[in-house]
C-alpha cells in the first residue's frame, strides 16, 4: 500500500512512503488465529483486520502496538516501512 501525505490539496513528493504488514503470516503462525479472534483481542471489527491485512487501512499507532503485543513481536516485524526514493 502506498500512503501519500496531502499538503494543501497537493501531494508532497518527498513525503511518500510504502507500509506493508505481516499480520496474515503472524496469524497463521499463531495457531491459525482467525481474523475474528484477532479482532476480538485488539478490540476492533473483523473488517478492520481485513482492511489492514489488504493494505487498505493504516491502523492508529495504538492499534499497531496492540497488534504487535498480541503476537509478542516487535512493531517493525509486524509493519514494514519502506520509504520511496526521493526525487
Amino acid at each position: 500500500m502506498v500512503l501519500k501525505y496531502i499538503i494543501t490539496g497537493k501531494e508532497s513528493e518527498m513525503a511518500s512512503s510504502t507500509i506493508q504488514n505481516n499480520i496474515r503470516k503472524l496469524r497463521f503462525e499463531a495457531d491459525e488465529m482467525t481474523q475474528q479472534q484477532l479482532a476480538d483481542r485488539v478490540r476492533v471489527s473483523r473488517q478492520t483486520i481485513v482492511a489492514i491485512e489488504k493494505g487498505n487501512y493504516s491502523p492508529s499507532l495504538e492499534l499497531a502496538f496492540r497488534l504487535a503485543h498480541i503476537f509478542n513481536t516487535p512493531l517493525d516485524q509486524v509493519f514494514i516501512y519502506e520509504p520511496e526514493d526521493e526525487v
